[in-house]
């Protein structure tokens, strides 16, 4: 049975600050149910109760159109090495584009990227550590480089056009708002 905490430990920061994948679930009230592995250096803990997100440009947007109809997100970090466990955050999330008044301040915690899409505000709720003795050894070699090299050669106006033609809704249809709250729309 999983301990539950109201907060992040330093146990839990320190954990999560060693981890080079988490995972993202969210959901609307209606549709499919999106899970998303993240890695590279593009998860920040800002407080006990509060986790940001770097979300890079992919083929789908799920979580942002999720997140806009209901707020619900988890966060999941696995030990792939050393001692099991699994910890789970979990709240209520804020999508951040780069137009948002919160943009810069945020966007100063991670690298800087022309694919960033959009930052995400986890304030946590409850924190769940089970044990994870299940989960395999695996071990890191090195971070993917593929979508940098991609969203370098894209440059800026590539990365909108793709935003504009693949991000836009979700699988399920659901508005992203990417075009409106990156300025898109008005071009």
């Amino acid at each position: 049975m999983g301990k539950q905490f109201s907060a992040l430990s330093e146990k839990h920061i320190a954990f999560i600050q060693n981890q080079k994948i988490f995972f993202v679930g969210s959901a609307a009230d209606t549709g499919c149910v999106n899970i998303s592995p993240k890695g590279g250096e593009s998860l920040s803990v800002i407080s006990p109760t509060q986790i940001a997100w770097l979300n890079l440009t992919g083929s789908g947007n799920e979580s942002a159109s999720h997140v806009i109809r209901d707020p619900r997100m988890t966060i999941m970090f696995c030990a792939f090495e050393g001692a099991p466990l699994i910890l789970r955050a979990y709240g209520k999330a804020k999508v951040l584009h780069n137009k948002d008044a919160e943009w810069d301040e945020y966007s100063r915690l991670f690298p800087q990227s022309v694919a960033a899409r959009q930052i995400f505000l986890l304030d946590i709720t409850m924190v769940q550590a089970s044990c994870g003795m299940s989960v395999p050894y695996f071990s890191y070699e090195a971070d993917r480089d593929d979508l940098a090299k991609w969203s370098e050669k894209q440059g800026q106006e590539g990365i909108e056009k793709y935003w504009l033609k693949k991000n836009q809704t979700s699988l399920d249809g659901f508005e992203t708002e990417i075009a409106k709250r990156t300025g898109l729309d008005e071009s």
